[in-house]
């Protein structure tokens, strides 16, 4: 078996409660490096086109990637995938902790879970013993609470995912939690778990894997922790981990408040990084291997509810669960992490849903009758409370909620799709845009809906201009190739963002764990083919051209921030298309943000191509030939 992967694959029929051992594709992880490449690959490949994302057709793959558990700078993370309800296309999400490692210490690379159960199971994997098991005495509880009572049947040796009632009762938004606060947050994978009748997994792993060089990894990793142990940035991560950006995001004009209307929250400084640590934190945690401690292990005290314990919030549940709800108490913006976190939420999606609901109820198109005699104001932790309840549930209005914002918004009407902050149902991460173009543009393109992870500009839009869109489609092309490829090697990207780490750093350690000679280009070409295969894919379910999908909403370009140091600011619906235009042609799409032959053969993947022609919607070959580099490395240092 090839250095760095345990060797095993498990395919588990839900539907017959088959489980059979595979050996490990090794060519189809030398090609994707594993995460999230190998599973776009087996979506694209397994799952038909018109298959219901909540269906027995939709394929649910948990990967541990090539490079998570053998002791790299941030080697923790865990990628989960399938085809996303909230978005219809290829859909990923990944969380840190310690369950990517202890996969592939007990032997296994991937499961990919087929099919549907009829009663409620968890998968047990202990070493060499793996099975399915009932967990009807699970369903129903919360995603926190189901893994301490895991823990306390099970051991608390062994490394658990849990979802809560949220994905249950099918919101689209609904996540995966792990170590009682790591969630693989997007997509909805949480749903596609529930919806396969699939409660939890829980592994326990005492193997150890093989390197290609153990010698050089020693030393290259010895070499980070050196050059990262001292570095500026380590201090505030430490001590604040992601929540000390809140303040420096409202200083800088780009903090979502009061849903999105403007990008500066006056009361920052009740719910910043300074007050979680004096008001809420117990104590510092990381995820497996990792020096940088950025979790934080808290608790929320407020009079008349239960003391509840969590990890967080950190930056994007600070952000759209604080500022963006008008919150003025960090102790209500950590309860309602909570309050979601255990209910099985994505906290970014839910409080995206909570903000649009805030000002449908202030604008009037919802009322105290729609939420059974309660109101939904701004910065009140009993309203949300209450409408976090009847979305869990379904009760009533609840159940317009359930799908998201986009789905929200086609059921209320009244002009209220101008201010659903998503783009293809996927509702946007805790920057706003407006002020940052950059931003806008990776949110309209990421592929998997608006997210933050697949592209973050805003330094380069503060660099190089702010009110400036030349250019930002280049980096944003390249930003999305280079930080998902961390999503597919399974590894953190806070050292490379954070902490000067380079690329060639990260691949030097790919090479010394597989001995592949893999270069920092051949990586982000992997990464390029990846991308592209996402967006074949995302057409051919949703067969409409690839421009259709990729608009804000209206707010983006037709509302100026109305105060803060950004007050005034915002970008043109002309700036908007420009911006499209501009990003097709780095890629090599043409203008109506479909994929071309020349590229897709480029990447090897000429059997997409064909596919496209077959619905029509296979790019126009572009004038002069295709680009010759495709998201060329940014060269000024800017983020």
């Amino acid at each position: 078996m090839n250095n760095g992967l345990a060797g095993i694959t498990l395919r588990v029929n839900l539907t017959t409660g088959e489980i059979r051992r595979l050996p490990t594709d090794e060519e189809l992880f030398r090609r994707c490096y594993g995460g999230r490449g190998v599973i776009a690959e087996i979506l694209y490949d397994e799952v038909p086109r018109d298959a219901d994302p909540l269906g027995p057709e939709n394929v649910f793959i948990m990967n541990a990637g090539i490079m998570s558990g053998c002791f790299i700078p941030a080697g923790a993370k865990i990628e989960f995938g399938s085809i996303s309800p909230l978005t219809n296309g290829h859909g990923d999400s990944n969380m840190g902790g310690h369950l990517g490692p202890e996969l592939k210490y007990a032997g296994y690379d991937m499961v990919i879970f087929t099919g549907m159960s009829a009663k409620p199971v968890f998968l047990y994997i202990d070493n060499d013993t793996v099975e399915l098991r009932d967990a009807s005495r699970y369903w129903g509880m919360g995603a926190l609470d189901c893994e301490v009572q895991l823990k306390k049947d099970l051991s608390e040796d062994f490394q658990i995912a849990t979802i809560g009632p949220a994905a249950e009762n099918g919101i689209l938004f609904s996540c995966i939690s792990h170590d009682y606060g790591r969630q693989a947050g997007r997509t909805g994978q949480g749903t596609v778990m529930a919806s396969k009748k699939l409660k939890a997994i829980a592994v326990r792993g005492n193997r150890s894997l093989r390197v290609h060089d153990l010698d050089a990894l020693t030393k290259q990793v010895s070499d980070v922790i050196f050059r990262t142990q001292n570095h500026p940035n380590m201090e505030p991560w430490q001590k604040y981990g992601t929540a000390f950006f809140l303040r420096w995001s409202n200083d800088n004009g780009v903090m979502p408040t009061r849903n999105f209307q403007t990008t500066h929250y006056e009361h920052i400084d009740k719910i910043d990084g300074d007050q979680l640590i004096e008001k809420c934190l117990i104590t510092h945690k990381a995820c497996f291997g990792c020096w940088m401690n950025c979790g934080k292990y808290t608790k929320a005290v407020i009079p008349g509810k239960p003391e509840v314990h969590l990890e967080g919030p950190e930056y994007e549940t600070g952000a759209l669960c604080g500022a963006n709800i008008g919150m003025m108490d960090i102790n209500h913006v950590a309860y309602i992490n909570w309050m979601l976190d255990n209910a099985g939420m994505d906290t970014m999606s839910g409080g995206g849903v909570i903000a649009f609901a805030m000002e449908c109820f202030e604008k009037g198109f919802i009322t105290e009758k729609d939420l059974e005699g309660h109101t939904l104001e701004w910065g009140s932790i009993d309203d949300v409370e209450h409408f976090v309840d009847m979305v869990t549930h379904r009760r009533g209005i609840g159940d317009w909620f359930a799908g998201g914002t986009k789905r929200a918004a086609q059921k209320i009407g009244k002009g209220s799709e101008k201010f659903a902050m998503q783009v293809k149902g996927q509702e946007m991460s805790g920057y706003d845009g407006r002020w940052a173009p950059g931003m806008m543009l990776s949110y309209m393109t990421a592929d998997i809906g608006a997210h933050h992870n697949r592209s973050w500009t805003i330094t380069v839009d503060m660099a190089e201009g702010r009110e400036k869109i030349e250019g930002r489609a280049k980096i944003v092309v390249y930003l999305q190739h280079v930080r998902p490829l961390f999503d597919s090697l399974c590894v953190c990207r806070l050292f490379w963002g954070e902490l000067d780490i380079t690329p060639e750093d990260i691949i030097a350690s790919l090479n010394h764990i597989t001995g592949w000679n893999v270069s920092v280009a051949d990586a982000l070409r992997t990464s390029e083919r990846t991308w592209n295969l996402t967006r074949c894919h995302y057409l051919e379910r949703n067969k409409a051209a690839g421009r259709t999908f990729d608009y804000p909403p209206a707010r983006s370009w037709e509302d100026k921030i109305l105060s803060g140091p950004g007050k005034g600011k915002g970008v043109t619906k002309e700036q908007v298309e420009q911006m499209l235009d501009d990003y097709y042609a780095a890629r090599g799409w043409d203008k109506k943000g479909n994929p071309t032959r020349e590229i897709l053969e480029d990447l090897g993947i000429g059997f997409a191509a064909e596919n496209l022609k077959k619905i029509g919607l296979l790019g126009e070959p572009i004038p002069g030939g295709i680009p010759p580099v495709r998201g060329e490395r940014y060269k000024p240092k800017a983020f």
